[in-house]
């Protein structure tokens, strides 16, 4: 501990701010209810935009990065393996981006043909009435 001379002030360190222990997430994170609705809600949302980004490796291009990436950020807004993840996840699609830049003719080509190939298949699904079809084959 040290002495101060008589009219002199000592500095006391300030606490460090809690970002995360305001706002509305600190209200909700009060009860145990409501910290289970919130993660809950985050890993419902965050699966969700990474099932579509998964759902979307069927079509070629970059279509992918995106809704992995922002389902990672919603599941890292609640999770800590998710942040970790969140940071591999962005040197990855820093890297995917610098080669699509380096040939963008390509990279358009791909992902238009990609689009063009998925709204055929919606459509032929349509068209054709493959979804009953395939219920009647399989008997439901």
């Amino acid at each position: 501990m040290t002495r101060t001379e008589p009219g002199q002030v000592r500095s006391v360190p300030a606490a460090p701010v809690d970002r995360r222990g305001t706002g509305w997430r600190a209200r909700v994170r009060r009860t145990r209810a409501g910290a289970l609705a919130l993660k809950a809600g985050a890993l419902v949302v965050g699966g969700a935009f990474i099932g579509l980004g998964v759902a979307a490796l069927v079509l070629p291009g970059p279509l992918t990065i995106p809704p992995v990436l922002l389902g990672l950020y919603v599941l890292a807004s609640e999770f800590d393996w998710a942040r970790a993840l969140l940071e591999k996840a962005k040197g990855s699609a820093a890297e995917a981006w610098e080669k699509a830049r380096q040939r963008p003719v390509l990279s358009a080509l791909t992902t238009v043909g990609g689009l063009v190939a998925a709204g055929a298949a919606v459509w032929a699904v349509g068209h054709y009435e493959l979804v009953d079809r395939g219920r009647a084959a399989v008997g439901l």
